[in-house]
C-alpha cells in the first residue's frame, strides 16, 4: 500500500472497488465498440464517396483521449481524483449530445474528439486511483481483475449498437453513451472514497510539471513502456477501426458481425483473467514477453497462409478469427503489466504519470494506427502487415525492459 490512505480510512471492498474501475473503463470500450455497426450507416449519410473516411469516428475518439490524458493526470494530483474524472463525465456527455445534432462528418468527428477529452478523465485518473491504494503485482491483479470485466463491454457494445441502430437509428446511440456515463459517475460520487488527501496534492505550476516530468522520464522502464504501450494500442486501434469493414467486405458478414465480434472479446476477456494469476507467480515482464511471443508467432503463420493462398471460404475466415482473438488476447496479457511496470517506481506522481503515459502512447497510437486503418482494400492484409510492423519492435523493445533505473 501507499501511504496515501491512511489504514482506517473509508474504502470500498476489493469486489466493489474493481467493478467500479471496470465499469470506468467500460465507458471508454463502450464508446468505441458500439459505434462499429455504425460505420456504414454514417458513410451512407456523410461520406458516401468514400467510406473509410467513416473509420475515424474511432480514431477521432482516441486522439481526444490521448489529448485529454495530457491535463487530467495533473488535475487530479492538483484537484483529487473524484472530482476530475466527474467533471470529464460532465464534457463526455455534452460532447455525445452535440453528436446526436451533428450535421456533417467534420462535426461529428470534432465532437468524438472532443468526448474522447471528456472520457480520457475517467479512463486516466482512474488508473492513479488504483495506483493510490495498490503496487506492484497487486496492482498488476486488480488491473487484471478489472480488465476482464471491462472486456465485456466490447462483447456486448457492438450488439447493443446494433439493437439500437434497428429500432432508433445510430444517433441514439450516442443517447446510451449519455446514460450510461450518468450510472458511472453517479457510482463514483455516491460510493467511491477520495483516494488522494488534501495534504498529499501537488498544487499546479509550471515548474512542479516540469520537474514532474523530468523525473518521468528518467526512468527507463516508464520510456520503454510507453512506448510498447503505443505499439500495441495500435495494433487495438487499427484493428477495431477495421474489423467492421472486413467482416462486411471481405467476409460478406454485416449482420453476423457484432456475434462474432462479441464471442471474440468474451474469449480474450479470459486472457485478463489468466493474467491475474500467472502475474502472481511469472512475474510481469515474463507474462507480456511470452504474450507478445505467441501472437507474433500467429500473425507471422497467418500472413504466410494468406500470402500461400491455401485457405478459401469457411476456412479462411476461421484463421482470421483465431487471429483475432490471439490480438485482443495480447491486450490482456501485456497491457495491465506495462502499465503496473511503468508506474511501480512513481508512486508520488502518480496521478501525473498515468496522464502522461496514457497521453503520450494514446496520441502515438493513432499516428501509427490510422494509416493501417485507412489503407484498408476490402482485406485484412494490410492489418496483418501494420500488426507485423507494430508487434515485431515490441518484443525487441521487451528485452530492454529492465528494472527501474534512471536513463
Amino acid at each position: 500500500m501507499t501511504d496515501h490512505i491512511p489504514s482506517d480510512a473509508p474504502r470500498l471492498s476489493q469486489g466493489e472497488f474493481i467493478a467500479l474501475i471496470a465499469m470506468l473503463f467500460a465507458t471508454i470500450a463502450f464508446s468505441i465498440d458500439a459505434m462499429l455497426p455504425a460505420e456504414p450507416a454514417i458513410a451512407a449519410a456523410f461520406t458516401p464517396d468514400d467510406p473509410n473516411r467513416a473509420k475515424l469516428v474511432v480514431g477521432s475518439f482516441f486522439l481526444g483521449m490521448g489529448i485529454g490524458t495530457f491535463v487530467s493526470g495533473p488535475l487530479s494530483d492538483a484537484y483529487g481524483r473524484k472530482r476530475v474524472m466527474i467533471w470529464g463525465g460532465v464534457l463526455y456527455s455534452l460532447a455525445a449530445l452535440i453528436c446526436i445534432f451533428a450535421q456533417s462528418l467534420e462535426v461529428l468527428l470534432a465532437a468524438r474528439v472532443l468526448q474522447g477529452i471528456g472520457g480520457a478523465g475517467p479512463r486516466t485518473v482512474s488508473l492513479a486511483m488504483v495506483r493510490d491504494l495498490y503496487k506492484g503485482r497487486e496492482m498488476a491483479r486488480i488491473m487484471s481483475f478489472a480488465m476482464m470485466i471491462f472486456m465485456v463491454a466490447p462483447a456486448a457494445a457492438p450488439l447493443l449498437g446494433q439493437w439500437i441502430i434497428h429500432f432508433s437509428g445510430w444517433h441514439a446511440i450516442f443517447i446510451a453513451f449519455i446514460l450510461f456515463a450518468v450510472i458511472a459517475m453517479t457510482w463514483l460520487a455516491v460510493r467511491q472514497p477520495e483516494t488522494l488527501p488534501v495534504a498529499a496534492r501537488v498544487p499546479l505550476s509550471f515548474g512542479g510539471l516540469w520537474a514532474a516530468g523530468k523525473e518521468l522520464f528518467s526512468y527507463r522502464i516508464v520510456v520503454v513502456s510507453i512506448l510498447i504501450q503505443a505499439l500495441t494500442m495500435a495494433v487495438l486501434v487499427a484493428t477495431i477501426s477495421s474489423v467492421q469493414g472486413i467482416f462486411t467486405v471481405e467476409f460478406g458478414m454485416e449482420e453476423a458481425f457484432p456475434k462474432w465480434f462479441a464471442l471474440a472479446a468474451a474469449v480474450s476477456a479470459g486472457a485478463s483473467f489468466l493474467n491475474s494469476k500467472l502475474v502472481m507467480t511469472m512475474g510481469m515482464r515474463k507474462v507480456a514477453r511470452l504474450a507478445f511471443i505467441g501472437v507474433l508467432v500467429m500473425t507471422v503463420l497467418h500472413y504466410g497462409l494468406m500470402r500461400a493462398d491455401i485457405l478459401q471460404g469457411n476456412w479462411r475466415f476461421a484463421a482470421f478469427f483465431l487471429w483475432l482473438v490471439s490480438l485482443f488476447c495480447m491486450m490482456g496479457l501485456t497491457m495491465g503489466n506495462l502499465n503496473a511496470l511503468a508506474m511501480e517506481p512513481v508512486g508520488n506522481i502518480a496521478g501525473f504519470a498515468a496522464s502522461i503515459m496514457a497521453a503520450v502512447s494514446t496520441v502515438v497510437a493513432v499516428i501509427l494506427s490510422t494509416p493501417i486503418a485507412q489503407a484498408f482494400d476490402g482485406t485484412h492484409e494490410p492489418l496483418v502487415i501494420g500488426a507485423l510492423l507494430c508487434i515485431t519492435p515490441s518484443l525487441l523493445l521487451m528485452r530492454v525492459l529492465g528494472v527501474p533505473s534512471r536513463v
